[in-house]
């Protein structure tokens, strides 16, 4: 099975506001950039959706490890959908899950894979993480229209 590292990260210039998303997938030494934006959207939106083009982008079954800096969308995966799940997309304090559309598309793909996850540090001293916030923020610009 191959071996994928997928970098991940979105941005937003408001919050909601224009935002965008962008991946880094590595296999052996091909390296493939992936990014796209949305005219209305959120931080947190980006970020499960550069996981999803991610995801989206491999052709067969994959080991997959996921590097993102933002701990909702690790968190989101690794600790609480599992409970949203059981709970009918409900959160422990009984609220609708925020952007659950988004947490069954990943969830689905997530089980196409063997795939695990890692935080990083945002703006710090990883290559790719930084890699994918400057395109993560020139989608975001792009669709704001400039």
């Amino acid at each position: 099975m191959k071996q994928i590292r997928i970098i991940t990260d979105g941005s937003c210039l408001g919050n909601p506001g224009p935002g965008g998303w962008a991946a880094i997938l590595r296999y052996n030494e091909h390296l493939r950039e992936l990014s796209g934006g949305e005219k209305q959207t959120t931080n947190n939106r980006m970020e499960i959706t550069a996981a999803i083009k991610a995801l989206e982008a491999l052709k067969e079954r994959c080991e997959v490890e996921i590097t993102t800096d933002s701990e909702y969308l690790k968190n989101g995966v690794t600790r609480w959908m599992k409970n949203w799940k059981r709970n009918g997309w409900m959160t422990s304090a009984k609220k609708p899950v925020l952007n659950r559309d988004l947490w069954e598309q990943l969830d689905a793909l997530v089980a196409r894979h063997n795939v695990t996850w890692k935080w990083t540090k945002g703006h710090a001293s990883h290559s790719d993480n930084n890699r994918c916030d400057e395109l993560a923020q020139a989608a975001a610009r792009k669709v704001r229209g400039g």
